[in-house]
C-alpha cells in the first residue's frame, strides 16, 4: 500500500516548549516566584554540596542560585523552607516503555523526567507537547515516537509507528527526518539486523539535528558497529554479554553470556565506549530479577507501594502489579545453573562498575511502569548500582546530568543552574551518605511548581491508552485483519456484492483522518479495510456514529462536531450483524479491530495529519 502524505507539518515546531526564548525581566517579575531558602544543594554537576542555598525560581525557570542571605526575594514569593534537607534536581528516568498509569508514581518518587524508548508512535507526541504545555500530568516526557529495525510488519503501519523497516539508506535516512521533524528526541534501532549503512544514514540525520542515537544492538551489527556508525546510547546495554563473552555459541541466557566473559575483551570494550563517549542504561534490576541481594526487601516495597496507596489501586493495572510480583520471583533454576548465572549476575555488575570507574556514564532506568513499580523501581535501580561499585555521587548523576547529556538537553535539564528549567526534589537525608536517602522526598518542583506528592483514583491522561506495548497503536491488531482477510472469502474476494447475506467478520486497516483538533467543525473520516457491506454499522467512542459504505474496503464516517468538543483517543471499530461465514472468526462476533481517533488540545501541534491512497 502506498502511503501518501495529504497534509505536511503544519507547524514543524519541535521542540517548541525548549527552544522558547526567556522571559525578560519585565516578564519574569509578573510570573509567580518560588524560593526554596536554606538546605544543601547536591547541584547535579559532581562538584562540594554547597550548604545554605538560596534558589530562585520565576515562571517554570531557575533565575538565580545563591547562598542563604546573600540575595533577597520578594515577599510575595511561595517559599519552600528547606533548612537541614537536601536539594538536587529532579530525577530521570532513562529507559520507560511509558504508560499513563505510571506518571504520579513517578512524580511522587521524584521522577520529573522520563525517556520513552520509541514505542508510543503519534500518542508520543501529543502527551508530550500536552505535558510541556501544562494541559495534562505527568513528568518530562523525552519521547522517540516510533524505532527502525527489521522485524516484521504488515506494511499498513502509520508513519510514526513503533517499528519502521527500512528498504534502503537512504529510506532509512528519511524515517529519521520524519522522525526529527515530528519532535523525536532520538533516533533508535530496535536491533541490528539491518545493513550497516542503514544505521550510517539514519544516525547521520540525528546528529546533524542534536539527537540521541539509540541502538539495541543484538544481532549482525553488534556494539562495536553500531558506535562506529554513529550510535551513542546503548539501550539496556544491549549487546555487551555477546561483545565480552570468550565462547557465545555456547550461550543462549545472558547471564550465562556474562559468566563467561573475557577479561580482555571486556576490558578493551570498556576503553572503546568511554573513548567514544557512549552512554549504557543496563536495567540491572530488570536482568538481575531473583539474583541481587534485596531482592525481598525489593519485593516488600513493591507490596508496601501497592497496598497503601488505594488511590493508586483504584486506576492502574492490577495485573501489571501481580506481573511484578512473579517477575522479581523467578522460579530458581538447577543448582549449578543458578551458581552460574549468579556468577554472570555479579560479573554484569563489574563490568558497568568498572565502565563507570573509566569515565563512563551510566543511566538509571528500568523499563516501568511494566513489570516494575514506576518511579520507586528507579531507586532500587540505584541501590544495584551501589552494589555495582558507583558512589553516592556518581549515583545522582545517573539520575541527572548523564541523561540529560544523553539526551542532548544539559543546556536545560540535568543541573540546578540559572537559566534552566526549574525541576528539582528536596530530601530529608544526606543522599551522599547513602543512596536510599534519595527516597525520603520532601518536596518535588516540577516545571517551576510544587507538586501535590499524592495520588488521586481520579488521574488520567487523554491520550496514552492500553497496559501493554502495543496499546498505543492507531490501528490494532493488524496483524489479525491480514490474517482474517486471507482466511475468509469477503466481497472483495468474489462475493455477491454490498448486500451479501452471509460475510467474514469487518476488519479495519487504516483510518484518515486519525488526528483533529478539539473544536474541530463535521469531519468526514475514511476507514478502509475488509468486508465491510452496507450493514455495517461504524461506532465511535462506543456509540454508532453515521456512515457510509463506499466499497466493500472502505466505509465513509461523519462525525459530528459535538463529539470533537473533548481531547482524548477514542476508539472506532465496525460491527457487521450476521449471520458471518467461518466459524473460526466468529469470536468477534461481527465486531472488528480497532482504531484510534487522536483529538488534540487546540494549540500548536507537531503534526496534523497523513492519508492513505
Amino acid at each position: 500500500m502506498t502511503k501518501t502524505l495529504c497534509y505536511v507539518f503544519a507547524s514543524c515546531i519541535a521542540l517548541l516548549f525548549w527552544l522558547a526564548p526567556r522571559p525578560t525581566a519585565a516578564q519574569a517579575q509578573q510570573q509567580a516566584t518560588l524560593v526554596i531558602d536554606g538546605g544543601t544543594l547536591i547541584d547535579g554537576s559532581g562538584g562540594a554540596p554547597v550548604p545554605n542555598a538560596l534558589i530562585i525560581i520565576q515562571g517554570n525557570r531557575i533565575t538565580n542560585v545563591s547562598r542563604k542571605g546573600q540575595i533577597s526575594y520578594p515577599s510575595t514569593a511561595q517559599v519552600i523552607h528547606a533548612d537541614g534537607k537536601f536539594i538536587l534536581p529532579g530525577f530521570w528516568e532513562s529507559e520507560t516503555v511509558y504508560g499513563w498509569f505510571g506518571g504520579e508514581s513517578e512524580l511522587i518518587h521524584g521522577v520529573t523526567s522520563i525517556s520513552d524508548i520509541a514505542t508510543k508512535s503519534e500518542v508520543a507526541m501529543l502527551h508530550k507537547e500536552a505535558v510541556n504545555r501544562g494541559k495534562t500530568g505527568g513528568p518530562r516526557t523525552f519521547i522517540g515516537t516510533g524505532y527502525l529495525g527489521s522485524e516484521r510488519v504488515t506494511g499498513f503501519e502509520t508513519p510514526f509507528e513503533r517499528a519502521q523497516v527500512p528498504k534502503s539508506a537512504a529510506e532509512a535516512r528519511d524515517v529519521a527526518k520524519r522522525f526529527i521533524a515530528a519532535g523525536s528526541d532520538m533516533v533508535m534501532f530496535f536491533d541490528g539486523g539491518l545493513p550497516i549503512e542503514y544505521y550510517q544514514a539514519a544516525f547521520d540525520e540525528a546528529k546533524k539535528a542534536g539527537r540521541a542515537r539509540v541502538i539495541r544492538p543484538t544481532a549482525a551489527v553488534g556494539v562495536k558497529e553500531a558506535v562506529l556508525a554513529g550510535a551513542d546510547h546503548i539501550s539496556h546495554s544491549s549487546g555487551i554479554d555477546r561483545a565480552i563473552v570468550k565462547d557465545g555459541s555456547r550461550w543462549t541466557n545472558e547471564l550465562d553470556r556474562y559468566a563467561d566473559m573475557d577479561e580482555a575483551k571486556a576490558a578493551d570494550l570498556i576503553k572503546f565506549l568511554v573513548e567514544r563517549n557512549v552512554s549504557l542504561s543496563p536495567t540491572l534490576i530488570r536482568k538481575g530479577m531473583g539474583f541481587h541481594e534485596a531482592t525481598a526487601r525489593f519485593q516488600e516495597q513493591d507490596r508496601e507501594w501497592w497496598l497503601s496507596n488505594p488511590n493508586l489501586r483504584a486506576y492502574y493495572p492490577e495485573h501489571l502489579f501481580e506481573s511484578a510480583l512473579m517477575e522479581s520471583t523467578p522460579p530458581p533454576p538447577e543448582p549449578a545453573v543458578r551458581e552460574r548465572r549468579m556468577k554472570g549476575y555479579k560479573n554484569m555488575l563489574r563490568f558497568h562498575g568498572d565502565f563507570v570507574k573509566a569515565g563512563g556514564r551510566m543511566l538509571a532506568g528500568c523499563n516501568s511502569p511494566f513489570i516494575v513499580p514506576p518511579g520507586l523501581c528507579l531507586h532500587q535501580e540505584l541501590e544495584v548500582f551501589s552494589a555495582a561499585g558507583l558512589t553516592s555521587m556518581q549515583m545522582i548523576q545517573a539520575v541527572t546530568k548523564w541523561p540529560a547529556e544523553t539526551f542532548k538537553v544539559a543546556d536545560k535539564l540535568g543541573t540546578i543552574e540559572s537559566g534552566k528549567l526549574a525541576d528539582l526534589v528536596i530530601v530529608n537525608a544526606d543522599p551522599t551518605q547513602s543512596i536510599r536517602n534519595l527516597r525520603q522526598i520532601h518536596s518535588v518542583v516540577f516545571d517551576g511548581k510544587a507538586q501535590d506528592l499524592t495520588y488521586h483514583a481520579s488521574y488520567r491522561t487523554p491520550f496514552l491508552g492500553g497496559s501493554g506495548l502495543d496499546g498505543n497503536s492507531v490501528v490494532e491488531d493488524l496483524a489479525w485483519v491480514i490474517a482474517m482477510k486471507a482466511g475468509t472469502s469477503g466481497p472483495q474476494e468474489g462475493g455477491t456484492g454490498p448486500d451479501q447475506v452471509r460475510v467474514g467478520p469487518p476488519g479495519i486497516l487504516s483510518i484518515s483522518p486519525y488526528i483533529v483538533t478539539e473544536g474541530s467543525p463535521t469531519t468526514t473520516l475514511t476507514v478502509k479495510g475488509a468486508n465491510f457491506v452496507r450493514r455495517s454499522q461504524v461506532y465511535f467512542d462506543n456509540s454508532r456514529v453515521p456512515s457510509r459504505w463506499i466499497s466493500a474496503t472502505e466505509l465513509q464516517v461523519t462525525l459530528d462536531e459535538n463529539v470533537l468538543r473533548q481531547v482524548g483517543r477514542f476508539d472506532i471499530y465496525v460491527k457487521t450483524p450476521g449471520p458471518l461465514i467461518n466459524p473460526i472468526w466468529h469470536a468477534r462476533d461481527g465486531v472488528s479491530n480497532t482504531a484510534h481517533l487522536l483529538v488534540n488540545f487546540k494549540h500548536e501541534h507537531l503534526l496534523v495529519n497523513f492519508k492513505y491512497d
